[in-house]
């Protein structure tokens, strides 16, 4: 009698999961898991879309999603990346201001988290994971442009190092992280002594699986139409497309203040699909990604590829 019991509770507990359509699996299966975020023909958020309203193919072969979750009240990690260049020596307060308003907003459930870097001719962890306001506000309020002393001692060394701090901050940091990952990047977008590629730079956020919002901030009198302007922001529009995260830009008419709050907005209004590649991983690769809706008119923000790990 006893066995039949014990099979009838198996039996109960399969169902049970089966009848549970986010259940989480822990198996040795390996998912690959996408953030999307969905657009009408408005630019609003649609944020009421389910599982079959989507359509999703890899290397152009259809794939199931065996898992689908809305991302709104799900934990966070996100690190804040601030150009300290001498370039960016006059928007550095609007920027402090700035980002206490979003660690206020963005840090809502007990689990989210956030770290702090800056980076000019070096990169310095300002501030470790933390759900503590009061230790980001402090950080942030010590994140500053070098000082004459330090710029004589650094004499001959690189400039500012933009994609080597996106590979520290997604290989030493996010690459241990699970769940939903974020990069939040202030700069003007101009690399002048890297020893990374932007090329390396994305690779090494799509690897750890970590968006990048890039906010183009920057003092347009300071390269006096030298450098970067329009190639700074060709290369945040791209690191932000090809892993599925954001480009926005401050200007007269779009304050910091109203990225930060449009950023955290969609890190809000985010589903996290998964699924189990029908191809076996022979060989480490990057593999393309398309993730549509069957309803036509919407658009779909998430990132064109994924590394295939074997």
């Amino acid at each position: 009698m006893g066995s039949f019991t014990n099979i009838a509770v198996l039996l109960c507990s399969a169902a049970a999961l089966q009848a549970q359509p986010d259940a989480v699996f822990t198996t040795d299966v390996k998912v690959v898991n996408l953030l999307a975020s969905v657009r009408s023909k408005q630019g609003t958020y649609v944020r009421d879309l389910t599982r079959e309203d989507f359509q999703l193919s890899e290397d152009g072969r259809p794939q199931t999603i065996r898992y689908f979750t809305k991302q709104s009240d799900l934990p966070l990690k996100l690190g804040l990346l601030v150009d300290t260049s001498m370039s960016q020596q006059k928007v550095l307060n609007a920027e402090r201001v700035a980002a206490s308003q979003f660690f206020d907003d963005v840090l809502r459930l007990p689990e989210d988290q956030v770290f702090l870097m800056q980076f000019d001719m070096n990169i310095y962890l300002k501030q470790e994971f933390t759900s503590n306001r009061l230790k980001l506000d402090e950080a942030m309020a010590y994140v500053d442009t070098p000082t004459v002393r330090q710029l004589r001692t650094q004499m001959g060394s690189a400039g500012t190092l933009l994609y080597d701090v996106v590979v520290s901050a997604s290989k030493d940091i996010m690459m241990s992280q699970h769940g939903r990952k974020a990069l939040v990047l202030l700069t003007d977008g101009v690399d002048t002594g890297s020893d990374a590629s932007v090329t390396t730079a994305i690779e090494a956020a799509l690897k750890a699986d970590t968006l990048i919002y890039s906010i183009l901030f920057s003092d347009a009198g300071y390269y006096a139409g030298f450098l970067g302007g329009e190639n700074g922001k060709k290369i945040l529009v791209r690191m932000s497309k090809e892993t599925g995260g954001g480009f926005f830009e401050v200007t007269k008419k779009q304050s910091l203040d109203h990225i930060f709050a449009l950023i955290e907005d969609e890190l809000r209004s985010q589903y996290s699909i998964g699924y189990v590649s029908d191809k076996p991983v022979e060989v480490s690769e990057f593999r393309k990604i398309h993730l549509a809706t069957k309803q036509k008119g919407l658009a779909v923000q998430t990132r064109e590829r994924y590394w295939a790990r074997r």
